[in-house]
This record gives C-alpha cells, sequence and structure tokens, in this order.
C-alpha cells in the first residue's frame, strides 16, 4: 500500500509541473532565505568572535581619564601594577593624531600609537614585514616606526618602505615593519596607524603619560581577583578617586558579544522561518485546490475499495515531496546566495550540518503539518457525492 501511495503521488507531481512548482516555491524562498541568511551571520559572527577573542580572553584594559591632580599613569604606576598576581605583561600606549610626511608626500591626522615589545608578543601574526619594537628601542628611546598596511600604500606605493626614513612631528624616522592587512570586519583595524616605541613618544610627542594599559594574565579563570587587585594598586594611585580610571575584562566582553550575536542569529532564523510558514500555507491552499479538482478521482478510487486511511496517506506524501523537493532546492539556492554574500563581504564560508538539517527539517515537517488537513479532507469525501461531479 505504501509504495503504490508514493507511485501515485510521484506520478501527480510529474503530471502537474506548473501547479508542482508554483506550490513549492514558498519552500524554496523559506529554507533558502534559512541557509543564506544563517550562514551569513553565522561567517560573519565567526570571523568578528576571532578578531574579539584574539584581543584575547586573557586581557585586562585599563582607560584613565584621571583627575585635576593627576593625568594619567607614571612608570612607577606600571611597575607596581606588573607586580600583580597573575599579571604576565603589561602593555602601554599613547597616541595622538598628527601629521606623517615623506618625500613630499603628507598624510594628515594619522593615529600615532606608542607601544611596547609586549603588544607584539601578544600577537604573532600582527607583522607583515621587518621586525617589531624591541626592548632595546624602549630603553635607548629609538626613532623607529612600525607602519599600517594603507599608510603604506599612501607613502610608499610600490617601494619596500622598510629601511627608509618619514617625518613625525617634525622628527625623523626609520620604517623598521609594516604591519599585516587588517580584514573589512576588524574590530581594531590598524591599516591607517603608525606604530613607535612609547618611550620615544612619552619623550618626543609632548605626552607626559600613559592614558591606556592592556594587562595580560596567566589565568583567565582569576582575573575577576586580578581585576580587584589592579583596583587596589590604582585607587590610591589616584587619591581614591574610582572614577579617575576605567578597567574591562576582555572575557567577560567576549561572552556578552557571544551570546548578543547567537540571539541575533536566532531572531533571523525565525524572521526566515516565517517565509516557511508562508510557503507551508501556500501548500495547503495548493492541496486544496488539488483535491478540488481530483474529487472524482477520489470518489472513484473509494467505490473500487480505498480506504479513507490509504486517500489520506497518499496526500500526505505528496505533501511532503513537494516540501521536500522544494527543501532541497532551497538549500541548494540558500548555498551560492551565502557563497556571494561570503566573498563579497570578506568573510568565511561554511555552512554547518546544523543549518542543513535544521532547514530540511523545517520544510519536511511544513509538510506533513499543513498536508495533515487537505489529505484529512480528501479522506473523509462521501464516494456517492464525489462521483456526481463525473
Amino acid at each position: 500500500m505504501l509504495i503504490e501511495s508514493i507511485r501515485m503521488s510521484w506520478e501527480n507531481i510529474i503530471n502537474n509541473k506548473l501547479r508542482s512548482f508554483l506550490t513549492m516555491l514558498g519552500i524554496v524562498i523559506g529554507v533558502a532565505s534559512i541557509i543564506s541568511l544563517i550562514t551569513i551571520v553565522e561567517g560573519a559572527t565567526n570571523s568578528i568572535s576571532d578578531q574579539v577573542t584574539a584581543l584575547g580572553v586573557n586581557k585586562i584594559t585599563v582607560n584613565v581619564t584621571g583627575t585635576p591632580i593627576k593625568q594619567g599613569l607614571t612608570e612607577d604606576d606600571i611597575h607596581n601594577i606588573s607586580n600583580v598576581n597573575n599579571v604576565t605583561g603589561i602593555s602601554p600606549t599613547v597616541s595622538i593624531r598628527t601629521g606623517v610626511v615623506h618625500d613630499g608626500k603628507v598624510l594628515r591626522n594619522i593615529s600615532v600609537q606608542g607601544k611596547n615589545e609586549v603588544f607584539f608578543k601578544a600577537d604573532s601574526e600582527l607583522l607583515q614585514w621587518g621586525r617589531v619594537i624591541n626592548i632595546l628601542d624602549l630603553e635607548s628611546k629609538n626613532k623607529v616606526v612600525v607602519l599600517g598596511n594603507n599608510v603604506v600604500r599612501r607613502l610608499f606605493y610600490g617601494v619596500d618602505p622598510v629601511g627608509k626614513e618619514l617625518t613625525i612631528n617634525g622628527v625623523s624616522y626609520t620604517v623598521i615593519g609594516i604591519l599585516r592587512r587588517s580584514s573589512g570586519l576588524s574590530i581594531t583595524s590598524n591599516n591607517n596607524v603608525v606604530i613607535i616605541p612609547y618611550t620615544t613618544a612619552l619623550s618626543s610627542l609632548g605626552i607626559k603619560n600613559v592614558s591606556t594599559l592592556d594587562i595580560y594574565i596567566e589565568d583567565a579563570g582569576l582575573a575577576d581577583i586580578t581585576v580587584e587587585d589592579i583596583k587596589e594598586v590604582l585607587t590610591p594611585a589616584f587619591n581614591y578617586r574610582d572614577q579617575a580610571y576605567t578597567i574591562f575584562n576582555m572575557g567577560d566582553m567576549i561572552e556578552t558579544f557571544q551570546s548578543m550575536m547567537a540571539m541575533m542569529s536566532m531572531l533571523l532564523a525565525g524572521i526566515a522561518a516565517i517565509s516557511l510558514i508562508v510557503g507551508g500555507i501556500g501548500i495547503m491552499n495548493m492541496m486544496l485546490v488539488s483535491i478540488t479538482e481530483r474529487t472524482s478521482e477520489i470518489g472513484l478510487r473509494k467505490a473500487l475499495g480505498a480506504t479513507p486511511n490509504r486517500i489520506q496517506l497518499q496526500f500526505i506524501i505528496e505533501s511532503i515531496f513537494l516540501s521536500v523537493i522544494g527543501g532541497i532546492i532551497g538549500l541548494i539556492l540558500g548555498g551560492v546566495i551565502a557563497y556571494a554574500g561570503a566573498y563579497f563581504i570578506g568573510i568565511r564560508y561554511s555552512i554547518s550540518m546544523t543549518t542543513i538539517l535544521l532547514a530540511v527539517g523545517f520544510s519536511g515537517t511544513v509538510g506533513i503539518v499543513f498536508g495533515y488537513m487537505p489529505a484529512r479532507k480528501a479522506s473523509k469525501l462521501n464516494p456517492i457525492d464525489a462521483l456526481r461531479s463525473l
């Protein structure tokens, strides 16, 4: 009975190609929407998440606003923080926006940042070419500079800048390295920055104090305790004014971000699922029309001994066929759309098996749920009333 019902359902779909296509169209659009949206959002989420994670779950950032008496951190403050338990390294940051000059070319309002060797050790992928700032550069306050990719392109187009000279605030610096280009979705882009030793920045750029610290810790599980220990150093340093500084635990920020992106993915999936429900309603509508057109066929089959269950089974199978075929077409179409979107946005393309099972499983469920009512209506037709339409 099952095989015969499957054969008859398939033949009816084949013999009514246009009607079958229009019935499947809503499912195709719904599944394609789910696949493309979830895949693109997951790709963007993973790309941003990787960058956020690269910032370090084992990193604590201190930003100093200061007080009227004390504007920033001194070398003694930095030394005291470095002695806190669980702290493995500190990367101070000082920055200004100023002009950079090379061979008559001027770049205005460029971010010039003072860093130390810890900044580069924390991310081995930062450097593309040349060398990084080292401890000797810091101790000797060397006039050396590492350039962002866009700065290199605009000042040294077609030329290797390593070993060349440029001028910052009237002082000549030697280029020692080039930073790797940050992606389009990068949270902390280094493409337009110029990095010099922070000790050099303090002595030559008119900056008196350090305003930002990146503190690297050994055990991320002890981050909260480490934050409290850092506060015990900073609070007396700023005359017990807590508002003089803020502390960010990157581990907490990463967890919050990942939670928000997961909620966004679920929201988009829910919006796309509405298309599937609309497609299911389309299946139900077309199946009801089909039953009306095939009233005489149903009556004849019942008169020849077909049971209501067999009639119902045939129409449910037909509905499942339509939804699953539509789901497969939608899967392929959604994959193509997602690939094109990922290519243009510049993110990693990857369709998860969970997404595929969700989309195809949902489409099959839609076929059963929305095909049940028309199938039940067909099974309850009175054979005598049905045969009157002959």
